[in-house]
């Protein structure tokens, strides 16, 4: 089965908002998994987002070897949590910033899916740091192996307008209305 789904999100301090502009593919994929991933997102930033970050607090580093310009660090949980994640980050050798993360969740989301890798990648556009895509591949109890996959196109930053030829003319729409909200 597949699913797709083109949605408009936009947060403001701790409140994420996001309205579905154009959808298709299976229902049962869209509403169990893609709206739940957003209604999740929806969540995670009203609660304690600081629970996920690449923090000390939340992980011990370890630096690893560099390779194709990338310094590999190592990510090792101090908790057993569903946000965080037990693998690696990559660094740009030249500034350090943050181009991707992967491995796998150190606590299974629920007791239908089970073993989720997941592999995001980041830029750095309007001069902040973005996730530009995320993509997974769990077990589901029942289903079998499962991907995930989403990516991020922005039209503005901190109030910065981003140029994105990619992003549709019902994006850009969506998120002048939300601009008002």
């Amino acid at each position: 089965m597949r699913g797709w789904i083109d949605a408009c999100a936009s947060v403001h301090g701790s409140e994420m908002r996001y309205s579905v502009i154009r959808e298709g593919g299976s229902g049962a994929v869209r509403k169990r998994a893609l709206i739940a991933a957003l209604d999740g997102e929806v969540k995670a930033n009203r609660g304690d987002t600081g629970r996920a970050n690449l923090h000390p607090d939340n992980y011990e580093f370890t630096p690893g070897e560099a390779a194709d310009g990338l310094q590999r660090v190592a990510l090792s949980p101090r908790r057993s949590d569903a946000m965080l994640i037990r693998g690696s980050m990559y660094l740009a050798s030249e500034d350090g910033e943050l181009v991707r993360i992967e491995g796998a969740l150190v606590k299974a989301p629920s007791f239908w899916t089970r073993q989720v890798r997941v592999e995001r990648r980041y830029a750095r556009l309007a001069g902040v740091r973005v996730p530009v895509s995320m993509t997974s591949t769990a077990q589901v109890l029942i289903v079998g192996e499962s991907t995930f996959s989403m990516v991020y196109r922005y039209l503005a930053i901190n109030g910065a307008p981003v140029v994105d030829p990619h992003a549709p003319a019902e994006a850009r729409a969506c998120a002048n209305t939300q601009e008002g909200r």
